[in-house]
């Protein structure tokens, strides 16, 4: 499977050091299986930390689904859990790192799912205060038009991924 990430470099090798924390799945190396949405992510991040915007392809091993050493998490729709995990991951002052819906310790090898775009900001405040419910957030998120993406936490499951020229 081709996967896409979006920089302002070439990448060969992944350093999981220079990720940043407080992502959707946490701290970890994002890449999707849609190559538009790597190149508006290459622009933006050109855009704020300089340099050209670089996309970056990746095959991915399909036997990463049969390692069974691997912790992998899927959601296979944005739904309440995974909107949970998403705010938990977020949030700078999450406190419960044992927590099943939270990665901040990268307890998960890949996590995959739907983006949190900028659109969803919104919606997910008006639950953090209290506004709406759970459920009613979550009848708000499947109305939005929402892209995927891969996000890998440890050596073991970057090594199923292949740099491509």
């Amino acid at each position: 499977m081709r996967l896409y990430h979006g920089s302002n470099i070439k990448i060969r090798n992944v350093d999981l050091s220079k990720t940043r924390p407080f992502k959707d799945f946490g701290r970890g190396f994002y890449l999707t299986e849609i190559e538009a949405q790597a190149e508006k992510m290459a622009i933006r991040v050109a855009d704020r930390f300089g340099g050209s915007p670089c996309v970056n392809a990746f095959e991915l091993d399909n036997e990463i689904f049969n390692n069974k050493s691997l912790k992998i998490l899927k959601f296979e729709i944005p739904g309440k859990e995974w909107a949970l995990f998403v705010m938990n991951n977020r949030e700078k002052n999450f406190t419960n790192i044992e927590h099943k819906l939270y990665n901040g310790d990268n307890k998960y090898d890949l996590v995959i799912g739907a983006v949190a775009n900028d659109d969803l900001v919104n919606t997910f405040d008006l639950f953090q205060r209290g506004f709406i419910d759970l459920d009613a957030m979550i009848r708000q998120i499947i109305y939005k038009k929402l892209t995927n993406q891969y996000s890998f936490h440890s050596e073991k499951a970057i090594a199923y991924l292949k740099a491509m020229e």
